[in-house]
């Protein structure tokens, strides 16, 4: 998510149920500082934990790690073969940093295609190649709809390359996320 993302990721995470039985790892394309005061303002108002991902934080169901600003950052097998986040200085991709494409593909080496993504509203097209290496791999694909994006930039880049499987308005998400 980027352009218009925080009051659209406030309103997705939200509503999601407490007992969430999986991780949420987010890119929010921001700059240092402000994706912890995000993370702290999500967790305050959400039922599920929000946090700002740290090197080694291993990855636990009913948990969302996102992005600090200004750094990628990434899922690798930790201690015991269990996810953990890695978080890496490395260039800009997409002209992000962080990238989302940079997290998915790291997921998709940790979890395969057991994996559901959503592109929300955004300028560019940062995410379309993390969603496609992990459709390969057998994962699903949501994108905000054009309507309810500020920007149509990143879900339209992966909805006009025909590798979305569901094209849903923003108040539709989070239930869509919980089935």
């Amino acid at each position: 998510v980027s352009t218009g993302g925080p009051n659209a990721l406030h309103k997705v995470i939200t509503e999601l149920s407490e007992g969430l039985k999986v991780p949420i790892l987010a890119v929010q394309h921001m700059p240092p500082v402000f994706t912890a005061s995000l993370a702290e303002r999500l967790n305050r108002d959400s039922k599920i934990s929000v946090v700002e991902g740290q090197e080694n934080d291993e990855v636990k169901p009913g948990v969302m790690y996102i992005a600090p600003g200004g750094r990628h950052m990434i899922v690798r097998n930790g201690v015991n073969r269990k996810p953990s986040i890695g978080i890496i200085d490395t260039p800009p991709v997409n002209s992000c940093k962080p990238a989302v494409d940079v997290l998915f593909r790291s997921i998709g080496m940790v979890y395969g295609g057991n994996v559901l993504t959503v592109i929300m509203t955004g300028m560019g097209g940062d995410g379309l190649d993390g969603v496609q290496s992990i459709k390969r791999k057998g994962g699903y694909s949501i994108v905000q709809d054009k309507q309810t994006s500020v920007v149509w930039g990143m879900p339209g880049a992966v909805a006009e390359a025909n590798v979305a499987d569901e094209i849903l308005p923003l108040d539709k998400l989070a239930g869509r996320i919980m089935d």
